[in-house]
């Protein structure tokens, strides 16, 4: 089954929207990432659907104002985590080394992660290889001291998400992320990532492209963004995807 990961963002404004878009989206396969905020009552009400956070922070406690801890988000009925999405990466200035330690702390604490990698649009003008180069580098990084775990395959999924596509409504070419996703697995094919791992695309997913990127069979599922907003076009997505 492909992995539906939905990621709500900075929305909506309201609990009482958060649970009504989520009884829309409580089905088998979905993912949902609500606001920090709504978590709790998100992983009560869901049926069906698994939920996650869209960030953590990789102390358990302390004076870090504003963020939560991996066992927080457990407490709250959470079993994935979101980490290194381009958006924290660009506005909060979060750097490999910050990314890699929120990943050793979801995994200690047994929660779900997807990596989120990705090149800027400077590097992928220069082509795929380098986009090939800019993502093997993130993978390094932010993978670095995972050995210590023993890592089972359903627990890290990664995220390929082209900065340059994301929010733009210009998606990527479904055949050079397939690329992308066969190169990511490759890079992780030996140890100590586990074998076989599930990779996703992510930017400007919709209704009209979301067929074409999962055609190929290299990518295991999407990471969907402002799609995940809109009912008709999230119907229109079900429906394609038969969920």
């Amino acid at each position: 089954m492909k992995i539906i990961a939905l990621n709500w963002k900075l929305n909506p404004e309201t609990e009482k929207e958060a649970l009504s878009l989520l009884g829309f989206s409580d089905r088998k396969g979905v993912l949902v990432f609500p606001p920090s905020i709504f978590l709790a009552e998100i992983a009560r009400k869901a049926k069906r659907a698994e939920v996650g956070a869209q960030n953590i922070f990789w102390e358990e406690g302390g004076a870090f104002t504003g963020e939560i801890s991996p066992s927080m988000v457990k407490d709250a009925g959470v079993q994935w985590v979101l980490i290194g999405h381009s958006e924290r990466r660009r506005y909060f200035d979060e750097t490999d080394e910050m990314i890699n330690k929120k990943i050793l702390a979801a995994l200690h604490a047994d929660l779900r992660v997807i990596l989120c990698v990705g090149e800027p649009l400077e590097v992928r003008k220069k082509g795929v290889s380098s986009a090939k180069k800019f993502v093997a580098y993130q993978l390094e990084n932010d993978l670095r001291g995972i050995k210590n775990f023993k890592l089972k395959i359903k627990n890290l999924v990664v995220a390929y998400e082209p900065i340059w596509a994301i929010g733009t409504g210009k998606a990527d070419k479904p055949a050079e992320s397939a690329e992308m996703a066969k190169f990511i697995k490759e890079t992780l094919s030996s140890k100590p990532y586990p074998p076989n791992p599930k990779v996703l695309y992510g930017g400007s997913v919709n209704a009209k492209n979301i067929a074409a990127f999962l055609r190929p069979g290299e990518i295991d599922g999407v990471l969907i963004g402002g799609a995940s907003l809109k009912r008709e076009e999230l119907k229109r997505i079900f429906g394609i995807l038969k969920i």
